[in-house]
């Protein structure tokens, strides 16, 4: 009975051995996921306001999709589904970048017609 289990320990070794080496060797697959809500992202973020006030992000987003496109053209799946993940965060950063530069602006509005308010009060005599 010893020399039964001697002989089941290699052999469970040996399986579990192979079937980590085979799953080491299974391809990574296609990112269509990551792409589409890279897509998505890259797509909701190109308004012609984020093009204006975060066009660098914008542009870095466009630019990492284009990249995970050719990834996958190149079926380098882990390359791409990487490269999309960036896109899309890229993407947020363009539009939060965006939305931060209109509320900066939309304050600065209302502090100056706040500030004009002011001065006309105190240029109109009291009645």
């Amino acid at each position: 009975m010893y020399t039964t289990r001697l002989i089941h320990v290699p052999a469970a070794l040996l399986a579990v051995s192979a079937a980590a080496w085979l799953g080491g060797c299974a391809s990574t697959p296609v990112p269509t996921a990551e792409m589409a809500v890279a897509e998505a992202a890259v797509k909701r973020a190109s308004t012609s306001s984020t093009s204006e006030s975060a066009p660098a992000e914008l542009q870095l987003a466009t630019d990492k999709l284009a990249n995970a496109r050719q990834a996958v053209t190149n079926k380098d799946y882990e390359r791409a589904r990487q490269l999309a993940d960036e896109a899309q965060v890229d993407a947020q950063v363009a539009e939060l970048r965006a939305q931060s530069n209109r509320s900066r602006k939309a304050a600065k509005e209302s502090q100056d017609a706040a500030r004009a308010l002011g001065e006309e009060l105190t240029r109109q005599p009291a009645r």
